[in-house]
């Protein structure tokens, strides 16, 4: 689980709570379930008119993802492809047909299909990234539902406070009611400005973070195969590898990553 989203939303939210409790409020002043119809309802309703149903209706998957990412660990992926490097250069790019059923990564298993069977490297080039092309689309696709939803909301709660205004003034002849009425209002501005910079909009930066990264380890992948491809040995490609990882990342060596390697080879 990211801890970052789970604690970021609560220190955000809770910040919000306590700021109203510390000015001597009261947090069920801040619930108004007419102002929650219009603006959580109408940013619904827009971003259906706004982006394919196909894509909305993903969004329970989505909002689970950037709860539950998908592991990605460049320096671990990094130790695997010089094992399989060392694989390669010991036995044949052949055996690598072998190893392919210890591997989850549906990237890297095609990858790896293209190397052993002999396809030239230009034309592996190409295809994995027309592949990483095609995924940084479908995540673009699913940041934009977020930030398309983050833009919508504030907007959707300024005419939720117009019509409460619109309906306050309607009763001016009872100037009791006028103050909560105006209070009640106001919280769909609250509602909008705060769902879309407190959720909706960090939501979409994250998916945005989680692609960037996803992207970053295939572009790293494709090194590692084509430099495989290649016969280079492999403490080229762990070095080759190394540049793409950060300082900290770069600490393992073959040194650590042999013993895996002669685990795996036995």
């Amino acid at each position: 689980m990211d801890l970052g989203t789970l604690i970021g939303l609560l220190a955000a939210f809770g910040s919000l709570g306590l700021s109203v409790v510390l000015e001597g409020g009261n947090l069920r002043a801040l619930v108004s379930m007419p102002a929650a119809v219009i603006v959580f309802g109408g940013t619904l309703g827009a971003t259906l008119v706004s982006v394919p149903l196909s894509e909305v209706l993903k969004l329970p998957q989505l909002v689970r993802l950037t709860f539950f990412p998908r592991p990605v660990n460049h320096a671990g992926t990094a130790q695997d492809m010089v094992r399989l490097a060392g694989v390669a250069r010991r036995k044949g790019l052949l055996q690598l047909e072998s190893e392919m059923a210890e591997i989850k990564d549906p990237f890297l298993i095609k990858g790896l299909a293209l190397v052993v069977d002999g396809t030239d490297a230009e034309m592996i080039r190409e295809t994995l990234q027309t592949e990483i092309e095609a995924m940084e689309a479908r995540h673009r696709a699913s940041a934009k539902l977020f930030l398309t939803m983050g833009g919508l909301a504030p907007t959707l709660g300024v005419t939720g406070t117009v019509m409460g205004l619109v309906n306050m003034l309607a009763r001016v002849s009872d100037p009791a009611s006028m103050g909560p009425a105006i209070a009640t209002a106001f919280l769909a501005t609250l509602y909008g400005v705060a769902s879309a910079n407190l959720i909706f909009i960090p939501l979409g930066n994250k998916l945005q973070a989680r692609s960037e990264e996803e992207t970053h380890l295939y572009y790293m992948l494709l090194d590692g195969l084509l430099s495989i491809q290649s016969g280079a040995s492999p403490m080229v490609i762990e070095e080759r590898l190394k540049s793409f990882l950060t300082p900290r990342q770069r600490s393992w060596g073959r040194e650590a990553s042999a013993p895996q390697e002669e685990s795996r080879a036995a």
